[in-house]
């Protein structure tokens, strides 16, 4: 096999609660993510040359360096075992950048996975995702895909079932939004509405999609809504046009909408193009059952 191709997926967040914070400054989390069907491309290659290792894009302004997760993940096994041919990475981005999307953690998790397959490497898919926590909190969920409930800073997952039959409108206002910056205006204490993540869980095993949208939340919508309150217009465009729920994914600033029918979904998504002109990034899709 001299080249592969892979799917980067993105993720959403069902629940995102805040549990604590660490000695050293990190939050301990409480979150079911969810794969969907939207994703980057990643195209890796052989090449004959032993020191090559170079990563490309679609967009001009993605860095292509130590910068770019996806070029730190190849790299790291091509140290790690010393893989004597060269590798080259072309990433045709699809999903938002800085939206709470995952997309860079996606774009890291396959090319793990990628660069394992095409050269063969002893290496499983748990040894990957224990490795990759060193890459970014949701690196190791982005390389199990699926569905599940992470705890810790994100890294201890415990995989959940597939989600009942649903269609997701993605829309990312054209802002950008720090998580960095998320995490330290972040107040426990003020957080607003949590969700109920164990009735979430009961609700996606029992195939419950209403029960799934009734304990939905985001806390950190707390600050990052309070800063750009097109994040609450978003929600409220969503839920007025038909969906069971609307909320926040990770730090933001992409929202979502969950309808029960892909027709309502489309004319969701028709509605905020026409209401929103200068948004760009609209999507309608679907969770992906790994």
């Amino acid at each position: 096999m001299e080249h592969i191709y892979m799917k980067a997926r993105a993720k959403i967040n069902l629940s995102l609660d805040i549990t604590g914070v660490r000695e050293n400054g990190y939050h301990e989390i409480s979150t079911i993510m969810q794969c969907v069907a939207l994703h980057d491309g990643l195209y890796i290659k052989k090449v004959y040359k032993s020191d090559y290792l170079k990563v490309v894009s679609n967009l001009p302004w993605l860095p292509s360096d130590e910068r770019n997760l996806a070029y730190r993940a190849a790299k790291y096994l091509k140290d790690r075992f010393a893989i004597e041919d060269g590798i080259f990475v072309k990433i045709d981005k699809v999903i938002p950048a800085s939206a709470g999307l995952a997309g860079g953690s996606a774009d890291c998790a396959a090319a793990l996975l990628g660069v394992r397959n095409l050269f063969a490497l002893p290496a499983s898919n748990e040894e990957l995702r224990d490795v990759s926590v060193q890459f970014g909190a949701d690196v190791p969920f982005c390389v199990m895909r699926g569905c599940a409930h992470a705890t810790g800073i994100g890294e201890v997952l415990t995989p959940l079932p597939a989600v009942p039959h649903m269609h997701i409108v993605l829309v990312k206002p054209p802002i950008i939004v720090s998580t960095e910056e998320v995490f330290k205006e972040f107040n426990i204490e003020a957080m607003g509405k949590r969700p109920d993540t164990e009735r979430i869980v009961h609700a996606i095993k029992n195939e419950d999609l209403q029960g799934i949208c009734d304990g939905m939340a985001n806390v950190l919508e707390s600050v990052t809504a309070r800063d750009f309150p097109i994040i609450d217009e978003l929600k409220g465009f969503l839920i007025e046009r038909g969906a069971m729920s609307a909320m926040m994914t990770g730090s933001g600033p992409t929202v979502f909408g969950i309808f029960r029918e892909r027709d309502g979904a489309l004319d969701a998504a028709k509605a905020l193009k026409k209401a929103y002109p200068g948004f760009n990034e609209i999507f309608v899709t679907r969770p992906y059952v790994y």
